[in-house]
């Protein structure tokens, strides 16, 4: 059966014929935070982050990328791409600047809103985004578990055998439950991590991962082919503020990650935040305070 829906739930139409399915939560008329999701996920609200979002007058807003849950497929997506995508929710909500956030996966999708989109961003926040995968001096797959070496590589060779490895994992995905995603995650989460996927965290982190994969595997293809080849923008030149964070016992991606985009990253306001006594998980677990505080304004001076 489908997971029940703890909030709101919209399919928004775009003009090029597709939809996006959006997920709401916290004070409609509070400040808009936009989250990007992971891979594979589908932008389920972390029962915590919604609380203390709530709590600073924040209203939680997440959108399915192309081919997760009921948005619709957009074969050959870039991570720039999702830049549109974002402005027309925004108009679609009457929304005219918005927080953007994400993780992981999302995490370029955030710089592209933050770099593409700068006149709707008030500020950006990444948390353990992977670099591009052709990043010059960057060892892209050093550190990564072997599942993630498997994917990737799987990924650069092409759509037919990308397909067939997500087509093997999915099994594993598509219906676990809070007390096994961490043995899910396998060799993608040390000691750190394991610790954080507990309790009502693990469960809303599998109930993000089934509902990314309610309906296939196809935006986790479309991440993967996307993570592979350019972005589709530079990264050189932010116009807003931009706060990147990254822990070192990330076993999904890498530290290395995090210090070549502390280093690539550039504009008037970019924060680096490395953390070594973290992982993938647990950054998001334990520093959520600290990493929002930053982001708001509430310490830092933004607004």
């Amino acid at each position: 059966m489908p997971d029940p829906d703890p909030f709101e739930t919209r399919i928004v139409a775009l003009t090029d014929g597709r939809s996006l399915e959006v997920r709401l939560a916290g004070p409609p008329d509070g400040r808009t935070l936009l989250w990007h999701h992971g891979t594979p996920s589908a932008g389920i609200p972390m029962t915590d982050l919604v609380t203390k979002l709530a709590a600073r007058g924040i209203r939680y807003v997440a959108a399915s990328r192309p081919g997760y849950g009921r948005s619709t497929r957009m074969p050959g997506r870039t991570i720039a791409d999702v830049a549109a995508d974002s402005a027309a929710l925004l108009d679609a909500l009457g929304v005219e600047r918005c927080l953007v956030f994400g993780e992981s996966g999302g995490g370029p999708h955030v710089l592209a809103c933050a770099a593409l989109i700068p006149d709707r961003v008030i500020a950006a926040t990444a948390l353990a985004a992977v670099a591009p995968f052709e990043a010059e001096g960057l060892d892209f797959l050093a550190g990564m578990g072997p599942e993630n070496v498997d994917e990737f590589g799987a990924a650069v060779a092409g759509q037919a055998e990308i397909q067939a490895f997500l087509e093997h994992e999915l099994p594993a995905y598509r219906d676990v439950t809070g007390a096994e995603i961490a043995e899910a995650f396998g060799g993608l989460v040390d000691e750190v991590d394991r610790a954080s996927l507990t309790g009502t965290y693990a469960d809303d982190v599998a109930a993000d991962v089934r509902a990314g994969l309610a309906t296939g595997i196809w935006g986790w293809l479309d991440d993967d082919l996307a993570f592979v080849k350019p972005w589709g923008f530079a990264l050189d030149d932010m116009r807003v503020p931009v706060d990147l964070w990254q822990g070192g016992h990330d076993r999904m991606v890498p530290f290395a990650h995090g210090e070549w985009l502390g280093a690539h990253v550039r504009g008037p306001d970019v924060r680096v935040h490395l953390v070594p006594e973290e992982g993938h998980v647990s950054l998001a677990d334990r520093r959520i305070d600290e990493i929002l505080d930053g982001l708001t304004g509430t310490t830092g001076g933004r607004t």
